[in-house]
């Protein structure tokens, strides 16, 4: 957050307070068209959260408030912030043990926080950063080292998500890797499991595509590549993640939908494939794909993957350019 950042950021609007005590607003730091960082604050003392705002006042961030520990967790789930300031001692749920289980809990373990407090004992600060806090705060706050504390692990999660996100891209078409599918799709299986929301899977693959690589060359294929990879984002939803899965085929998980919805999506994309004309040595070259569509509704995870890819291989074998659902298992054996 250098002073350039900063002066971005002049102007201040309301934001949601999680209390169930009071109506406070929070302030924010947000202009320019540029995304501010969110600070969740969890304290149970309604003057050290006038204070922090206070002492962070001008910097580029929204501060969102919560009064005890089991809001907090609510709201951290709630808004994923980038950074938690987290009180020590607290009534009913003290610090650590939000804490805890924050870092238990797979869509907010990632999230940096620093600890609050009045005390200054060694065996305390070990004790938090043991539980994966990366910084602590003494209280009563010295304005430039809250301020400076809050920078340098704002800045250092930056620099993580923009390293963790360079080691999940696939340079050639700036999707998503084979790495980062599986981990998103254990995140969604486990949500899916928790809620009973249905995720679905679509596997898609360049039908002959070595003879376009023979014919035209690879650097035409990745030509190719690049293209569907663009369809894919022009047609697939913000929460969808697509990733290119491997030589020729890529695969997209769409969370919140079933496989009929999805088959629904991939016809769409079939379609703009079919429709889409490449480009070489000023001829256009038609190119499909086939695709296979499955949910966690026809498999017990992992199985949704392999279902896809057998659906993927009906389509190939039935024709190519076709989008084939993938059969529930107990209906494919009573047949």
């Amino acid at each position: 957050m250098n002073l350039f950042h900063q002066r971005l950021f002049k102007n201040f609007v309301p934001l949601h307070d999680f209390s169930t005590r009071s109506p406070r607003t929070t302030i924010t730091a947000m202009g320019g068209g540029i995304l501010a960082n969110k600070v969740l604050l969890i304290d149970d003392c309604p003057a050290i959260h006038g204070l922090v705002k206070a002492r962070l006042r001008g910097e580029p961030i929204e501060i969102h408030c919560a009064f005890d520990g089991d809001t907090g967790i609510q709201a951290a789930n709630t808004l994923a912030p980038d950074l938690i300031l987290l009180d020590v001692q607290m009534p009913q749920m003290d610090g650590f043990e939000v804490c805890r289980r924050l870092k238990n809990d797979s869509r907010t373990m990632e999230i940096s926080v620093i600890f609050l407090t009045g005390a200054t004992s060694a065996e305390e600060k070990v004790k938090g950063l043991e539980l994966g806090a990366v910084d602590y705060i003494t209280k009563p706050f010295d304005p430039a080292e809250l301020r400076a504390r809050v920078r340098a692990s704002l800045r250092t999660k930056y620099l993580i998500d923009l390293l963790a996100r360079k080691a999940m891209v696939e340079g050639l078409t700036g999707l998503f890797n084979r790495t980062y599918f599986d981990s998103r799709l254990l995140a969604e299986m486990a949500h899916s499991s928790r809620t009973g929301n249905p995720v679905s899977c679509v596997m898609l693959d360049l039908d002959r595509f070595k003879h376009i690589n023979d014919t035209y060359g690879h650097p035409f294929g990745d030509e190719i590549l690049r293209g569907i990879a663009q369809i894919l984002n022009d047609n697939c939803r913000t929460e969808d993640t697509i990733c290119r899965y491997g030589g020729e085929e890529f695969v997209i998980l769409c969370p919140n939908t079933p496989a009929t919805g999805t088959a629904l999506l991939a016809e769409r994309i079939r379609n703009a494939i079919e429709s889409f004309r490449f480009t070489h040595n000023g001829f256009d070259i038609h190119v499909t794909c086939s695709f296979g569509v499955a949910d966690l509704k026809q498999a017990a995870p992992p199985g949704v993957v392999e279902l896809a890819d057998q659906a993927l291989y009906r389509a190939k074998h039935e024709g190519r350019n076709r989008v084939v659902v993938a059969e529930h298992p107990a209906a494919a054996q009573a047949a």
